[in-house]
């Protein structure tokens, strides 16, 4: 099977971790914009950091057969400084449009702060503006009324349902979310959030439609497999072949396909390796033999 984690922290990653994503059979990823870990301190390190997603980033994963793609935003821990947030701003549109970016995101709240919803507001305009779609992070506390809270907002900017992406759900916000006609997407953890096994019961009990299943893997402990783990754990468990195929792949695709970013057609072709390239004249490799593989007939 190919999968597609449509949530995941790729700079946070080593070469290993892209080698045995390929391995488990991981065609495609969405990097969205993440925080550090500590607080960046000047508008030039999101710059250079965004610049990374669409370059450096995308680059690292095809020389493993992997797609990648970004979402571009203000996450809602850094709206916080509001005088850094407003340079941010600023300078979003410039990165919103590069190839390969595929929607606004991860944008919303985290401790639902005044703050926090001017930036979610603004990169709101900005997804309207360029009709993209739109990744919500929901927060982490009071999780049901911050991601009512989110829907309702990005109604009032005129965000259409079928292009809002409401991530980190769980089985108290599905419902919610799934009424409204936007995507439900759930991020598998190892031991907190969303487990594999509490995944194949909401699959089990609301069905496969508008359900995306991601890693949401950074630099803490998480798991780049967890896709393809819960694949194979919803088949253990009887979920039908179509209804994993959905939401591990398709949905992410329908989804985030409305960017206008994504090549269906490549990605359902095996990936043709070249190791001999190079970006900004740096290679993965450290000296190692390169892999070529032959062209990928079209």
């Amino acid at each position: 099977m190919k999968f597609f984690d449509p949530h995941i922290h790729i700079s946070s990653r080593t070469t290993d971790d892209l080698q045995a994503m390929a391995a488990a059979g991981i065609r495609a990823v969405i990097e969205p914009a993440f925080w550090l870990g500590q607080p960046r301190t000047s508008v030039g390190s999101f710059i250079d950091y965004f610049s990374s997603l669409v370059g450096w980033e995308r680059f690292r994963c095809a020389q493993f057969g992997i797609a990648h793609y970004c979402a571009i935003g203000l996450n809602s821990k850094e709206a916080n400084n509001v005088r850094l947030a407003q340079e941010v701003l600023e300078v979003l549109p410039d990165f919103a449009l590069k190839e390969g970016v595929v929607a606004i995101g991860e944008i919303g709240f985290d401790e639902i702060t005044p703050a926090e919803e001017d930036a979610y507001r603004r990169q709101l305009e900005i997804a309207r503006e360029y009709d993209l779609v739109v990744m919500v992070h929901t927060p982490h506390r009071d999780k049901k009324a911050g991601t009512i809270r989110s829907i309702d907002i990005a109604r009032e900017h005129g965000i259409p349902m079928h292009k809002l992406v409401i991530d980190h759900n769980n089985e108290e916000t599905v419902r919610a979310v799934l009424e409204t006609g936007a995507w439900a997407a759930f991020t598998i953890y190892p031991h907190t959030k969303m487990g594999s096994e509490r995944m194949v019961e909401v699959v089990r009990q609301y069905g496969p439609e508008r359900i995306i299943v991601d890693s949401s893997a950074d630099w803490g402990v998480s798991d780049p497999l967890s896709v393809p783990k819960t694949a194979h754990l919803m088949r253990e468990r009887g979920i039908d072949a179509d209804a994993i195929a959905l939401t591990t792949w398709g949905n992410a695709l329908a989804a985030y396909g409305q960017s206008g970013q994504i090549d269906a057609d490549a990605l359902a072709r095996p990936a043709a390796i070249d190791q001999r390239q190079t970006y900004a004249d740096n290679s993965v490799l450290r000296g190692q033999p390169p892999r070529v593989d032959a062209p990928v007939p079209n």
